[in-house]
């Protein structure tokens, strides 16, 4: 078997490898800490595939660990049959560093597996991808990205035909393909220019684009003079979603303008820490520009494309933000609102998601789903609807700022997205209200709802041990309660099994196994725990309710104080 330091001498020593990883190497010859980071373990390919930081190793993202991968996903195509081969592949990637060339590295490798692949020419958002696995009927997509995480990051996205993220079985059976191929040497990538003589190696259709585009607009229902009537400021942040954002606003006539210090891509991410619309220090230079222009809203998406924050103008003129739990609330009201619902309505969320939409969909008649948190869980039920026709799926939305309005992309989308709440902002700006009004109009009919979110970082392979052991006591010692408020029903997703706290008796959980516990409250607030699936962190999740914004506020800030207290953590 070999060890952490056989691997880190094949990659230091071996040529398959290019000079600059084998210098790297050599620099960290002396520094075993360090050797048994980058190569004590291999980069796992989960449910959202392979994210990392950027460097030589097999705990890293470099083009060999992306070969290798590609040439598992390779194999796992192949065992369909050799037909699946012609379907081909779709590649897009970001802004981010290496992204390109992680493309084509993942493109020359399925070429030299006979598979066609499909890459664009430039940058694309993970929407588009998704988009265009069901248009080109591919059997596959893979995205270069590492969607909001900080610049030293990258990743890898693998979606199927469905457009959706491949589901967990499947990438346990692409990772066993994976681990197959031991020996990454043996993997050798198609040269590029063989690749494009045989045809198999293909550019993205501009139809692609085009008919994306087209369905996006279709989602618009404010009479134009609405819509003239809104101003947007939108900064992608150095990301992908420049074009595709200002295009569809732009075509929809709301006058919009751009962060111009953020919006050529960049993948340095030079003015911001963090390319994610959740961090309030990422509106700084829009908020500036704001001063001049009055905007109604201030909107920014990811990297890839696939989140979105804003912030709204109230009626006093400041932008306060709002957050993605009420981003998805005000949508599910505004889609009610504006249009004529069809039969079976149904809204799609994750568990980590606030319940304030529930009411508001039963009193409309709107059935309510909801589904582990991903949205590839969405994209499940998305095709269950269509394999049933039992129900027309309206929206789906989870607190992570991600939001989906239409069922031609099977992930979450940001372009779409800016184009529903700059509708929501023209519909309500026609009746003299802005979103803030809007949002506090819903918590005067169902109750004032209120959400935190605090990330405990642990990395390495010590912060997995640590990730591990807080969860197993969490569930060998569960909370019955959090700042005073009583725990109603404890749901163990790992053990399929929850516990009705007022009855005394247990229940199975209908949603899969996966490595959350969900402490739920009367009232439909919860505390959740959970691990990451792409970084090095356990996430905690907190939404109480409250009968006015000052209880709810307070309350939160309780529950989530006692909530770490009870887990020996530190804010």
């Amino acid at each position: 078997m070999t060890t952490a330091l056989d691997r880190y001498r094949l990659w230091a020593e071996h040529p398959y490898f290019d000079a600059a990883t084998r210098q790297e190497l050599s620099d960290i010859a002396r520094n075993p800490g360090d050797i048994e980071e980058r190569f004590g373990r291999t980069l796992a390919f989960g449910t959202a595939g392979l994210r990392g930081i950027i460097g030589a190793g097999t705990n890293r993202m470099n083009r060999y660990v992306v070969r290798q991968t590609t040439q598992g996903l390779a194999d796992y195509i192949a065992s369909f049959g050799g037909a699946v081969r012609a379907r081909g592949v779709v590649i897009a990637h970001d802004s981010r560093r290496c992204s390109p060339e992680f493309a084509l590295e993942a493109a020359l490798t399925l070429c030299a597996n006979g598979i066609v692949t499909y890459i664009w020419d430039t940058l694309r958002p993970t929407p588009l991808l998704s988009y265009a696995v069901r248009k080109l009927g591919a059997i596959a997509g893979i995205v270069i990205t590492a969607s909001h995480n900080p610049k030293e990051y990258n990743g890898y996205k693998v979606y199927w035909e469905d457009g959706g993220q491949v589901p967990p079985e499947r990438a346990d059976a692409i990772q066993a393909y994976i681990e197959g191929n031991a020996d990454i040497t043996a993997i050798h990538p198609m040269p590029e220019a063989d690749a494009r003589a045989r045809g198999i190696l293909r550019t993205v259709p501009g139809a692609v684009d085009q008919t994306y585009y087209d369905q996006v607009m279709a989602l618009a229902v404010t009479a134009p003079d609405q819509r003239s009537a809104c101003r947007i400021l939108y900064t992608p942040l150095h990301g992908t979603g420049s074009v595709p954002v200002r295009h569809v606003l732009g075509r929809a006539g709301f006058p919009t303008s751009t962060v111009p210090g953020q919006e050529a891509p960049d993948p340095e991410f030079r003015t911001i820490a963090n390319p994610n619309p959740e961090d309030p220090a990422v509106y700084a230079l829009a908020l500036e520009q704001a001063k001049a222009e009055a905007p109604d809203i201030i909107i920014a998406t990811d990297a890839d494309a696939d989140r979105l924050g804003l912030l709204a103008r109230d009626g006093s003129g400041e932008y306060r933000p709002l957050n993605g739990n009420e981003i998805g609330a005000i949508l599910v009201d505004y889609l009610i609102a504006s249009r004529p619902l069809p039969p079976n309505a149904a809204v799609v969320k994750s568990i980590a998601t606030s319940n304030l939409i529930a009411p508001l969909c039963r009193e409309h008649g709107v059935a309510l789903f909801d589904t582990h948190t991903g949205f590839k869980f969405i994209g499940d039920i998305i095709r269950e609807f269509d394999q049933t026709g039992s129900h027309h799926f309206l929206l789906g939305f989870e607190e992570s700022y991600g939001y989906l309005g239409a069922t031609f992309v099977r992930d979450k989308d940001a372009v779409m997205a800016a184009l529903l709440v700059s509708d929501a902002v023209a519909f309500h700006k026609a009746r003299g209200r802005t979103l803030h009004d809007a949002l506090e109009q819903i918590w005067a009919r169902y109750g004032c709802f209120q959400e935190g979110l605090h990330n405990v970082t642990l990395p390495g392979i010590e912060g997995q041990a640590r990730i591990s052991q807080l969860m197993e006591s969490l569930r060998s010692t569960p909370p019955l309660d959090f700042a005073g408020i009583p725990v109603a029903f404890t749901d163990d997703y790992a053990a399929g099994v929850g516990v009705d706290h007022t009855q005394g008796s247990h229940y199975s959980l209908s949603l899969g196994r996966a490595n959350v516990v969900h402490y739920r409250f009367a009232d439909g607030g919860f505390v959740m725990v959970r691990p990451s699936g792409t970084e090095p962190k356990l996430k905690l999740y907190v939404s109480v309710r409250g009968n006015s914004l000052a209880e709810a506020q307070k309350r939160m800030r309780a529950v989530l104080d006692d909530a770490l207290a009870q887990m020996r953590l530190s804010h």
